[in-house]
């Protein structure tokens, strides 16, 4: 059964109820935990060996995996105060603000995909391969949707469009790691140097749209809800 939040921002729930929402939203803790502790992996590593092998793509993808740990720490926080019996106002003002962040930072991060992987594939420069690369998208792929599986499963109970949205985003990972995947073996395996500026450019499928979710949430007010959600709202 779900149980939004009232416009007031607290819960009107029976004593078992409440117990049972606290119990819920420390699962949703834990799990923000996990999805937050991969993104800092998954930011390190993917621009770090973006940057040795000089790929478009897996940088972008590191890129965005930062873009998701600022909205993941705001949701974070925002779930630990009420997991805390604290008032929630203030931590909407800081979603709000998340959205602005990722809206921006998705929108230049738009510009830079599309201009250097244009600008790869006009000078034939050829990408390094990357078998760091194609190991992080292949662990992604298999953890990420199990990731928005579980958010979703709390979500519903909680009520929480933030969390949904969160949700979105790590299928949206799964997505991008999936083209990850196929332009970083394209050029591993095939040495097709293109590959990587090709699937780099596949990826402004998630991120105009994101891109595009997080500025209207922003300018609605709403918290950081993008990735395409479109039940973002409480």
């Amino acid at each position: 059964m779900e149980h939004a939040l009232p416009a007031s921002g607290q819960p009107t729930l029976s004593g078992t109820e409440t117990a049972e929402r606290r119990r819920t939203i420390w699962a949703g803790v834990r799990i923000e935990l996990v999805s937050n502790g991969w993104m800092m992996i998954e930011a390190v590593v993917a621009i770090t060996a973006g940057v040795l092998a000089r790929s478009v793509l897996l940088t972008a993808f590191g890129l965005d995996s930062v873009l998701e740990l600022v909205t993941g720490g705001v949701l974070l926080w925002r779930l630990l105060v009420e997991a805390r019996g604290g008032s929630l106002a203030r931590v909407e003002r800081a979603e709000n603000r998340a959205a602005w962040i990722t809206g921006i930072g998705l929108t230049l991060l738009g510009v830079y995909v599309a201009a250097l992987a244009i600008l790869e594939l006009a000078t034939r420069a050829h990408t390094e391969s990357s078998p760091v690369g194609v190991e992080l998208a292949v662990v992604a792929l298999i953890l990420m949707p199990l990731l928005a599986w579980r958010k979703r499963r709390l979500a519903a109970w909680l009520g929480s469009a933030a969390l949904r949205g969160d949700a979105a985003c790590s299928i949206t990972c799964a997505y991008m790691a999936a083209a990850l995947l196929v332009g970083l073996a394209l050029n591993a395996l095939l040495g097709w140097w293109w590959a990587d500026a090709l699937a780099a450019l596949t990826l402004l499928i998630w991120l105009v749209p994101e891109a595009r979710e997080a500025l209207a949430g922003a300018r609605a007010g709403r918290g950081a809800c993008a990735c395409g959600d479109d039940n973002c709202q409480d």
